[in-house]
């Protein structure tokens, strides 16, 4: 969709798109830098090892050069022999090459950090397209590389040169030494040669790291309208969320106005607010709001109160007080317990005088005791 639309990418990738990505094995690396971690840690590796390895080289050629006869027409002296030279081989030579695994892993897992993607494994058509491959061969990427291989090749050129030059008269003198010294000085001066050459590649490494870390996160940079739309698999679309809010406050609406009826009371602002109250001693220790609301649902709760004899009472400042500061099933705040006991008494005392028990109580109070922080 963002591709038809022709939106650019401006917006930064989204935690989803970036976890996505992770599990696609789309994630920031850096063959160069893989590279020059194994090319240095084999070159130390080898200042560490080269010794032994040599130590080991100089018995196996002094073995194989001095077989008898016997030895070499009789094939199992021949194994025999080889298992022998073997032993001196063996540590320095799997040392060496343990520590390149480990710089393998480390070096091409440094930048992007470990991930294993079977979607990144599985095959795919556009990766065998012609066309494709075209693109990615005469693409921006490839020219990138292009510049990558004639930097590397001008360093390592340069470098080595320099290096010739520098150990010309050690390496003809070699010639002269004796075994086993010279394989071992050989060896030394292979490898400092060797790590010398490796650390011309953190040059191109410090270029390509920066470079691989911005050309991925460009990558996966997003158009608003993928933005949006990711936004509304995930939260929901807000239209549809709006239509189930207002379903379910339209479902509350009207178990509102089934429990209106049951109220002892309905106070009224008279107008704007209406709350319809009820006090069960046995349920609850104080008084719990059935049912309030503004303009036409506050006279709808006044329609319903006339119709099932429920009181009203006007009282503008607690009517108020009562529907921003209380939800419906809630008790009503202890500050307001004094100004809706008088309500209720008043209540109480005009229905016992409606059945003749009783003298018409006074009216009620215009100004309830209401705290000032509940006056809205």
């Amino acid at each position: 969709m963002a591709e038809d639309s022709g939106q650019e990418r401006t917006e930064e990738p989204t935690p989803k798109k970036l976890q996505e990505a992770k599990k696609k094995g789309q994630i920031a690396r850096s063959k160069e830098l893989g590279t020059t971690f194994v090319l240095i840690m084999s070159a130390v590796s080898l200042l560490i090892y080269g010794p032994d390895i040599g130590r080991g080289l100089h018995t196996v050629m002094k073995r194989m050069l001095s077989l008898s006869r016997n030895e070499t027409y009789d094939t199992t002296k021949m194994f025999a022999a080889w298992g022998a030279v073997a032993d001196s081989l063996l540590y320095p030579m799997s040392m060496f090459v343990l520590v390149i695994v480990i710089a393998a892993f480390i070096g091409n897992t440094m930048l992007g950090g470990f991930n294993f993607s079977w979607q990144a494994m599985a095959p795919k058509a556009s990766k065998m397209s012609p066309m494709k491959g075209f693109k990615r061969i005469l693409g921006p990427q490839a020219a990138v590389e292009l510049i990558k291989a004639l930097l590397k090749f001008g360093l390592v050129a340069a470098c080595a040169v320099f290096l010739i030059k520098m150990y010309f008269y050690e390496i003809l003198h070699l010639s002269i030494e004796t075994l086993p010294n010279n394989i071992a000085h050989a060896l030394e001066i292979i490898a400092w040669m060797f790590l010398a050459l490796s650390c011309t590649m953190i040059v191109v490494s410090a270029v390509d790291v920066p470079y691989q870390a911005h050309n991925h996160h460009k990558q996966l940079k997003m158009t608003l309208q993928e933005v949006k739309d990711e936004y509304k698999n995930s939260e929901g679309d807000p239209q549809i969320k709006a239509r189930i809010r207002r379903t379910q406050r339209e479902m509350s609406q009207r178990r509102q106005m089934q429990d209106v009826p049951d109220a002892d009371v309905v106070v009224t602002n008279p107008t704007h607010f209406s709350v319809a109250i009820k006090y069960d001693t046995e349920k609850a220790g104080a008084p719990i709001v059935l049912a309030k609301g503004a303009d036409e649902m506050a006279l709808q709760i006044r329609k319903i109160a006339k119709g099932n004899d429920v009181p009203l009472v006007e009282s503008p400042v607690l009517t108020r007080a009562l529907y921003h500061t209380t939800e419906v099933g809630e008790q009503i705040p202890e500050q307001l317990f004094t100004a809706v006991a008088q309500v209720l008494a008043y209540v109480y005392q005009l229905k016992r005088f409606e059945k003749g028990r009783g003298r018409r109580p006074s009216k009620l109070a215009d100004k309830l005791p209401i705290p000032d922080e509940f006056k809205y």
